[in-house]
């Protein structure tokens, strides 16, 4: 299987200045006009820099946070990489994932909040090291917070400087997570919203530790968490990650709660949007503690699609480091199909270029630095299927598919709520988590 590790490298440290300046080294990144050795995305003042400060330190607290560990595990070894920061001329977005990749995170920094000038666009990472958090812990409520994503100004502070060469890995699962959680939420919608105080209240009385199925029914002005799924309820599973949140909650004046659409009383991801003054902070939960976004598998169908991928080449150009990617918009503009675009959108989801925002009910732009080419070999199920369909192991029947594995044969059923398939996999997750690689296979042959 191919690796899609990305190594970069930062060549100064992050830094926190005595006047309240605080300096965010980038790594190499991606702007308009190409690839850039040190971004510089935004310098000015930041308002509410209290709030600000630990909105930052709880982003980069979810990168280095392993919320499972497997069974057998004596100790989780966490790679910690470092958040992702793209800048679209208007605001900043923060986003990262958890070491076990089941939790994902953005903070949004609204143009209410920046007060000076963001003279570039693209995505970069910065670097969160140790003194910076320990900076950012000390901000009290009336420091002024200045703010310098990319640090290429900073003042040398000796005859030799400062030289800090940090090499950190993005994970592959990091893109794959990526991947999977735009189309969780694009298909979510608000259960609940509670205010500033019963919001607060609910984080605080979040439990501990929490075994088996977990669900946040409202309740009044409230939520509350149970083992049974209630009436308008949302899949909560492992809700003690959600008090990664707590920290922030006393700045909070909302809390929305976004749920999915898939059958009832089956585990599904969810989301947590806390409001702030000129800021969002959200948190998406995988639907399961034990299962990563990166496993997820429902961006395969579109990966698999030649057309979604010509698709995608054409709208890619009409990016452009948009805020707000609207895909009615983008059916306008290219004579598409909704549908043709939103599969589109997929694709390019897959290589990590564009986000959801759930408060805007839009899509977003972004770029990684991953190659396109080794999208294919990330996913094992997509490559097995490719094998099969070459190798002449399908042959389509009516109503299906005949997929032969070794010395079992494996019948493919479409129907009009989706494929089946008589796989142990299939059996096992039925449809959950994407297609099967013999759904794969029998859609990759039944194509001219």
């Amino acid at each position: 299987m191919s690796r899609a590790e990305v190594v970069y490298r930062y060549q100064r440290a992050s830094t926190l200045r005595p006047d309240g300046g605080l300096l965010l080294a980038t790594s190499g990144g991606t702007a308009p006009h190409g690839a850039l050795e040190s971004p510089r995305f935004f310098d000015g003042f930041i308002a509410h820099a209290e709030q600000a400060a630990v909105a930052l330190r709880v982003c980069a607290r979810v990168a280095r946070t392993r919320f499972y560990v497997p069974p057998g595990m004596l100790a989780a070894v966490i790679r910690a990489a470092d958040p992702v920061v793209t800048s679209s001329g208007d605001r900043l977005r923060f986003e990262s994932f958890s070491a076990c990749c089941g939790v994902y995170a953005r903070l949004d920094v609204l143009p209410g909040a920046l007060d000076g000038a963001m003279p570039g666009t693209g995505t970069t990472n910065v670097y969160f090291n140790p003194p910076m958090r320990e900076a950012l812990a000390r901000i009290g409520g009336i420091d002024p917070l200045h703010l310098s994503v990319g640090v290429d100004d900073v003042t040398v502070r000796t005859m030799d400087g400062e030289v800090v060469e940090r090499r950190v890995p993005l994970p592959e699962r990091w893109l794959k997570g990526f991947a999977e959680v735009p189309p969780a939420t694009a298909g979510m919608t608000r259960a609940a919203e509670l205010g500033g105080p019963a919001a607060r209240s609910f984080l605080r009385g979040l439990p501990r530790s929490w075994r088996g199925p977990a669900w946040a029914t409202p309740l009044g002005r409230s939520l509350r968490i149970s083992p049974r799924a209630g009436r308008g309820a949302v899949c909560a599973s492992g809700p003690d990650r959600l008090r990664v949140l707590e920290p922030l909650a006393r700045f909070a004046t909302a809390l929305r709660v976004y749920g999915g659409a898939g059958p009832a009383g089956r585990p599904a991801a969810s989301a947590w949007e806390l409001v702030c003054r000129d800021l969002y902070f959200v948190v998406v939960l995988s639907p399961e503690v034990n299962r990563g976004f990166s496993g997820e598998g429902a961006v395969l169908t579109d990966l698999a699609d030649e057309r979604a991928e010509d698709d995608a080449g054409e709208i890619a150009p009409l990016l452009s480091w948009e805020t707000r990617l609207d895909p009615g918009r983008l059916a306008a503009e290219t004579g598409m199909s909704r549908d043709r675009v939103l599969r589109a959108l997929s694709r390019l989801g897959a290589a990590g270029r564009v986000g959801y925002d759930l408060a805007d009910e839009c899509y977003f732009h972004r770029e990684l630095p991953y190659d396109p080419d080794v999208l294919d070999g990330m996913h094992p199920r997509l490559r097995d299927a490719r094998a099969l369909a070459e190798s002449g192991a399908v042959v389509l029947v009516d109503g299906g598919a005949l997929v032969r594995g070794g010395d079992v044969e494996h019948r493919v059923s479409r129907g009009p709520d989706g494929d089946t398939c008589t796989c142990p996999w299939w059996g096992r997750h039925r449809g959950g988590r994407g297609p099967c690689k013999h759904v794969l296979a029998a859609d990759l042959a039944g194509r001219p």
